[in-house]
């Protein structure tokens, strides 16, 4: 794999400096915060045959709006300068594998001058009074951050140099830094560390500060590698389950049958009380909870437990019957073609599961008056009212430590682990360690909803008059406080009075194309299941039909696909990014039958996306088999282009992107989940066919465009929609026959699904059968 990244100087002709105003804190070594505003971009234009009106999310995207929301309170994230020289700032944002804490790292590091080994950058517990600064999420968070970091520390470089300049008596501007170490006109020379306690405020007060323009930037806008690599590889990093808080034991707990059944009655809990191991078994509102010595013993009391379940809240639900339900709610078109021809498509999106590398999990220790948590949060404000709620405390009285998580996908959004783990430890009265089994992940997680996207496009004259798109869902669950969120700017959005879950969308959901008169809508089915804002929210889905149908509109027009979506591209920065995906991805060059590229093209909180991808569909390959798995095409190369404004670090945006490649393969290939009866039938992931190894592209290459718009736009999820729609539309063109559901392999049921009681799946055997 291969990435290609921008020279540290490059930036956009013409950028000004701004000054930010900050503050001085009161505290022993030096402290200092920033104030911030935050506005919303005004998109560039291109003329086009029928041009589109902007939308909401060319106006103001959720991005922006979680900006908005975050700004009042940015002057409450500091950055302090330590007597040993190092920078310290708590990160309000969680890290799950995306790089967070090392791009924060490199912004301080840069403004400060001060070698990246010397920024400490841990996460920061709860801070209730971040009010919305501390959710993580939308894409946002280096684009919330960015400011209010970097004023921070260019106050506190400047505080410093002003208190050198006063200990030798000499002005300012005289001064230099170099890796923390500020120099004199005589040679003087003062570390940070030996200035911290002398540049120290005795009380607060606003200064202003000057930040580096772009151009001025060495370390930014470098390929680094993360700063928590060499432990992550060794072993060292520290996760949930790798904390050892005094007395919590491992706990795991006993779920229903159907998606929130409830506990009748449990027929054996002195028997399984009784079982070696075994310290507890206790009724909660999830179902049976079991503590002891080992995860193995609870497995194994777990698995033991006979409970008489309650029904559930979606009992009888099938992927068939949900399907039906989102087609009858799916609202018609409202373009007739009178005078142009109509092109209509519908496709179908499955159930698809958020289930992150590591499993659920939390560390309770609930006091008659206190409660101590530790878990992989995102939006930890909220997790600390709900506890606070449920076990009748204070919020000031509920301490929790956001621990590093092993992967999201928008899961850690919410607290359900966290929840259930201070339910049980305040019943029972002792700490516990809870860790969810990988089957309670894949069916009582969060899942990414089914949904139906319906598209309707007129065109005449060889140009396209109107598009209308219109997506339903099965309900988006955004109780994790991103309604709380957008309720406290709903005066500055460009969407009016909607839903939550519309609010998302339509800040969300940016069309790159001149499309004529167009509109994109959302209409959502309230089925109670557990969903969530999986990597991308709606944008894979919707933006895998829209490229579809550009795909089959360049066709009844007689025009290359590339070609169409150039000619119909919004902005030169857009094309740009287009053509270089086909300079590198070598678009058009000459194909065996079977196989073919496809393309796809995204444009989501400011930044763009393009994949190209080949794709293999020879029986041959088709055919082939593979022990436990479902096979099909394979995705043979992968290229993707992205701009991002300007990239923090380009090596964490290419592993980001190859991430979203990845993610994007298994959405249109193989990932998905099958649900029967109320449940899903994977209860693991040998059964949940995420991209493996044999369906990775051996040949795959990121390219990371020049900055472009002087400020960092989204990354966190850029890759996945284009992703999906590159493969698709290969697939289409590989088998000449565009594909409707997805994934495509959806229909394929490759496993013998696992017994729905007991719920934990017994421990496979066979291991050394299949070793090598």
């Amino acid at each position: 794999m291969a990435g290609e990244h921008p020279t540290p100087d490059a930036s956009p002709q013409g950028m000004r400096r701004r000054r930010f105003l900050g503050y001085l804190l009161a505290a022993p070594t030096l402290a200092v915060a920033a104030q911030v505003g935050a506005g919303a971009a005004n998109p560039g234009t291109a003329s086009a045959v029928v041009p589109s009106l902007p939308g909401p999310a060319d106006i103001l995207d959720l991005g922006d709006a979680l900006t908005l929301a975050a700004a009042p309170t940015a002057n409450l994230i500091t950055i302090t300068i330590e007597r040993d020289g190092t920078a310290t700032f708590a990160v309000p944002r969680a890290e799950v594998g995306q790089g967070i804490t090392t791009t924060v790292a490199m912004l301080i590091a840069e403004e400060l001058d001060l070698p990246l080994d010397k920024v400490n950058v841990p996460l920061a517990d709860a801070r209730p009074e971040l009010v919305f600064n501390q959710l993580t999420g939308g894409s946002n968070s280096v684009r919330s951050l960015y400011d209010p970091v970097r004023t921070a520390a260019a106050i506190a470089r400047a505080r410093l140099l002003a208190t050198a300049a006063a200990r030798w008596n000499v002005d300012v501007g005289a001064l230099s830094v170099r890796a923390g170490v500020v120099i004199g006109p005589n040679g003087q020379q003062a570390d940070y560390g030996s200035l911290t306690e002398a540049a120290a405020s005795t009380s607060t007060e606003q200064v202003s500060a000057e930040p580096k323009p772009p151009g001025q930037f060495t370390l930014v806008g470098t390929p680094q590698s993360r700063i928590d690599a060499l432990e992550a590889v060794t072993g060292k990093k520290q996760f949930t389950m790798d904390l050892r808080v005094p007395g919590a034991k491992p706990t795991m707990v006993c779920r229903p049958p159907t998606i929130n059944g409830t506990v009748r009655a449990v027929h054996n809990a002195a028997e399984v009380e009784a079982m070696p191991g075994i310290t507890d078994v206790t009724v909660i509102s999830t179902g049976v909870a079991v503590r002891g010595e080992t995860f193995g013993q609870c497995i194994d009391a777990v698995r033991a437990l006979r409970v008489d379940w309650g029904p559930g809240t979606v009992d009888g639900e099938s992927d068939e019957t949900v399907l039906s339900k989102l087609k009858a709610a799916t609202l018609p078109a409202a373009v007739p073609p009178l005078l142009t021809k109509s092109l209509d498509a519908e496709f179908v999106f499955d159930f698809s599961s958020n289930s992150a590398l590591e499993t659920n999990c939390a560390i309770a220790d609930v006091r008659a008056d206190r409660a101590e948590i530790w878990s992989g949060l995102k939006s930890p404000i909220v997790a600390q009212e709900q506890i606070a709620a449920r076990l009748g405390l204070p919020v000031s009285a509920v301490k929790v430590h956001v621990v590093t998580g092993g992967g999201s996908f928008g899961r850690k959004l919410f607290s359900d682990a966290a929840l259930e783990a201070a339910e049980i430890s305040r019943k029972i009265g002792k700490p516990v360690k809870l860790m969810w089994h990988r089957a309670d992940d894949s069916r009582h997680g969060r899942a990414h909803p089914m949904s139906v996207s319906r598209i309707r496009a007129n065109y005449s004259a060889g140009n396209v008059v109107s598009f209308e798109h219109r997506h339903t869902s099965v309900e988006t669950d955004f109780g994790h406080g991103l309604g709380e969120i957008l309720t406290s700017v709903a005066a500055r959005l460009p969407v009016g009075d909607v839903s939550f879950s519309q609010t998302v969308f339509l800040l969300s959901q940016s069309n790159p194309y001149h499309l004529g008169a167009t509109t994109q809508t959302l209409n959502e089915v309230p089925l109670k299941f557990h969903t969530g804002s999986m990597r991308n929210v709606y944008s894979p889905n919707v933006v895998c039909a829209r490229e579809l149908v550009i795909d089959a509109l360049a066709e009844k027009l007689g025009k290359d696909p590339v070609a169409f979506r150039r000619e119909l591209l919004k902005e030169d920065r857009f094309r740009a990014v287009l053509d270089k995906l086909v300079e590198v991805g070598e678009w058009g060059r000459p194909m065996p039958e079977g196989t073919a590229q496809g393309v796809g093209f995204h444009l989501e909180y400011k930044s763009v996306s393009a994949v190209l991808v080949e794709i293999d569909c020879r029986p041959e390959t088709v055919n082939r088999e593979i022990r436990d798995a479902v096979t099909g095409p394979r995705v043979t190369k992968a290229v993707g282009v992205v701009d991002a404004g300007l990239p923090i670090n380009p090596r964490g945006l290419e592993a980001q992107m190859i991430g979203c490649i990845n993610d994007g393969i298994a959405l249109a290939l193989t990932s998905s989940l099958h649900v029967e009866d109320g449940l899903p039938l994977e209860a693991s992931w040998d059964n949940y066919f995420y991209t493996r190894q044999w369906n990775t592209p051996p040949e795959m290459r990121v390219v990371v465009m020049p900055p472009t718009t002087g400020v960092p736009g989204g990354a966190g999820e850029l890759g996945v929609a284009s992703s999906l729609a590159a493969v698709a539309s290969a697939y289409g063109r590989a088998t000449a026959t565009m594909p409707t559901r997805f994934p495509i392999n959806h229909a394929t049921l490759s496993f013998e699904p696992k017994p729905k009681v007991p719920p934990v799946p017994a421990s496979p055997v066979d291991g050394l059968k299949y070793a090598q």
